[in-house]
């Protein structure tokens, strides 16, 4: 049987809180800088599909519904590059910043996909992106360590 995670949320809630509030502050400089709430959700989602994720998956493809993106969007996320058409360029360009973020490839890689983003986001944008992913990934390694789990809903 495992051993019990320890909640860090819980454990150390002034820590978490100030996670919740580096959180608000993107969404505030997303919207700021042009960027909608689908596209946050877009990188929130993709870097929670890389990091397996269940908790902040379940989370964020209803706050992705919410914010507009499409059941067919979110069924074919994962292979995004596959579906050009369903995506449109700020989000395409968002979903480069995600996946470069969150894997961290060799720098001839991380320079293409880096390029490929900024040819279509300015610099607020690219910033805000970017701290978009840092911050999920920040939430999802928080998730995945303390062992929270999805839980059924009917």
């Amino acid at each position: 049987m495992p051993a019990q995670r320890v909640r860090i949320d819980k454990a150390s809630p002034r820590i978490y809180k100030q996670l919740i509030a580096v959180s608000t502050e993107v969404a505030e400089a997303a919207a700021a800088a042009g960027i909608g709430r689908d596209v946050v959700e877009l990188v929130n989602l993709r870097c929670s599909q890389l990091n397996g994720c269940a908790y902040c998956l379940d989370l964020h493809a209803r706050a992705g519904r919410a914010a507009g993106l499409s059941d067919q969007q979110l069924d074919v996320l994962a292979a995004w590059r596959e579906a050009p058409a369903l995506f449109d360029d700020v989000q395409r360009a968002a979903l480069e910043i995600a996946e470069l973020v969150t894997q961290l490839p060799p720098h001839h890689a991380a320079d293409v996909a880096y390029d490929r983003a900024t040819d279509v986001l300015d610099e607020a944008q690219t910033s805000v992106l970017i701290w978009a992913a840092v911050t999920i990934n920040a939430f999802n390694r928080v998730s995945v360590v303390s062992g929270y789990e999805v839980r059924h809903r009917v």
